[in-house]
């Protein structure tokens, strides 16, 4: 029992907040006519007098209320799907709720007839423990002003027949004030609750589309940066191979010099890509900490930082920029939490500690991933260490990184690859001065290509 309850509580933690608010609310609606009947039905049996006929009576009221119940429990799901737009409404068990509840109107109407010309309450009870199982299917699956008309009809009938049982009219004042009653919140508790689950989706919705744009924009970039640093290479790159071809064709011996250009800048292209790629261009810990509070305050988690500023080497900021930012998208991919606190301290023996702490800790982990050895990997290369820590008490997970704060004066390179400036005749100049340099190879290049005649 016990092995089976935790079994059902790791399931309901792995479960979105969306989907645990929907459940719920799914579930507190079936409960809802039992209540109604709970509430009204002992009301209404203490009021039947010890005749026969009159137990008779009211047995038969119990069961048709029950029916009542049970139809609207199967009815009131139907009803929510139909009013989110995943499935049909229901409506045979709509027509056999009312034809119950009509039914019902009627014995209690001979019961009126009969002992109960004067009160009020068994009449009220009866119809009351049973009237929310019908209006809550109607307010799901019909408009507003046609659910009014319905009820304003039923009300007029029960009034009617009960007028024609010969129930006195502060009775029958006191009856319908019962009835609408339970006709109201009948019809607008459903229909609120189902209100709220659409309301939910179409917020969860927006969510994944604003994940989904930020994608697309960051796709955007990507393409922009890589034809802003390859397209102006690669047409060096094709000038220059042209004319050393057309060099080597007449025997010159400059071709191997323009091939050696070429081979440069093939080289300095695959260290911008790197650049790129990373995401190096820009990027500092300031900017990455507001763009996480930013986006985690978007998402509804309660994003708090507390900075002591240390000073940081730049190759130390960029790396914990990095934490930063696979934090941050760790929170919104793999966890359902509700506050996150990113704190920024300095550490013992010169160290800059950073610790992103949240409370979406999920019963299991998430598929590994690369993310977090990318990270280990970036910080190894400065002396530094990423640890993940899973409270499970505290229904915690905390990131914890350091690194020297002397260390870092240089962009940390790819992990397993050389630096720029580690390949033989591989410059490492500054993007102003590679940008000049390849504006000027382009037009000495295409310079010498037309001034070439070899024919």
């Amino acid at each position: 029992m016990i092995r089976w309850g935790r079994h059902k509580q790791r399931k309901w933690q792995q479960r979105s907040k969306l989907e645990q608010v929907e459940v719920s609310t799914r579930w507190l609606l079936l409960l809802t006519p039992w209540m109604y009947f709970v509430a009204g039905m002992p009301q209404f049996l203490v009021q039947v007098d010890d005749q026969q006929s009159a137990k008779t009576l009211s047995g038969v009221v119990v069961v048709l209320v029950v029916v009542q119940c049970v139809l609207g429990v199967r009815g009131l799901p139907r009803g929510i799907d139909f009013y989110l737009g995943l499935g049909e409404a229901p409506r045979r068990l709509l027509a056999a709720a009312t034809v119950t509840f009509a039914l019902t109107t009627a014995v209690v109407t001979v019961l009126v007839a009969r002992d109960w010309a004067g009160d009020a309450a068994g009449p009220a009870m009866a119809l009351f423990a049973g009237v929310p199982s019908v209006t809550g299917v109607y307010g799901l699956v019909v408009s507003r002003r046609r659910s009014a008309a319905v009820t304003a009809g039923g009300c007029l009938f029960v009034c009617c027949l009960f007028t024609a049982a010969g129930m006195a009219w502060p009775s029958l004042l006191g009856t319908l004030f019962v009835l609408g009653l339970g006709v109201l919140v009948g019809i607008f508790s459903p229909r609120c609750s189902a209100w709220y689950l659409a309301v939910m989706r179409e917020l969860n919705e927006a969510k994944e589309a604003q994940s989904r744009l930020a994608v697309a924009e960051e796709r955007l970039r990507f393409s922009r940066d890589l034809h802003d640093v390859m397209g102006r290479n690669l047409s060096v790159i094709a000038l220059k191979s042209e004319l050393a071809t057309q060099l080597a064709r007449r025997g010159s011996e400059s071709a191997l010099a323009h091939m050696e250009e070429v081979q440069r800048l093939a080289r300095q292209s695959q260290s911008e890509v790197r650049a790129v790629v990373r995401g190096y261009r820009e990027t500092g810990l300031e900017t990455e900490l507001a763009g996480a509070r930013a986006v985690l305050r978007a998402a509804g988690v309660d994003c708090r930082i507390e900075s002591a500023e240390p000073e940081l080497a730049p190759g130390a900021q960029s790396a914990l920029g990095w934490v930063v930012r696979e934090g941050a998208t760790n929170v919104l991919r793999h966890a359902e939490a509700s506050h996150c606190a990113i704190r920024l301290m300095a550490g013992a023996a010169d160290t800059a500690v950073l610790i992103m702490e949240n409370d979406g800790l999920r019963p299991e982990p998430a598929p590994g991933g690369s993310g977090l050895t990318g990270l280990s990997e970036r910080l190894a290369a400065l002396d530094g260490t990423l640890t993940a820590e899973r409270d499970e008490a505290a229904r915690l997970f905390r990131l914890r990184a350091e690194v020297p704060l002397s260390r870092g004066h240089r962009a940390v390179p790819p992990v397993g690859e050389p630096d720029a400036g580690v390949l033989a005749g591989t410059d490492t100049d500054t993007d102003t001065d590679t940008d000049a340099h390849a504006h000027a190879d382009v037009g000495e290049t295409a310079g010498s290509v037309r001034g070439e005649s070899l024919e």
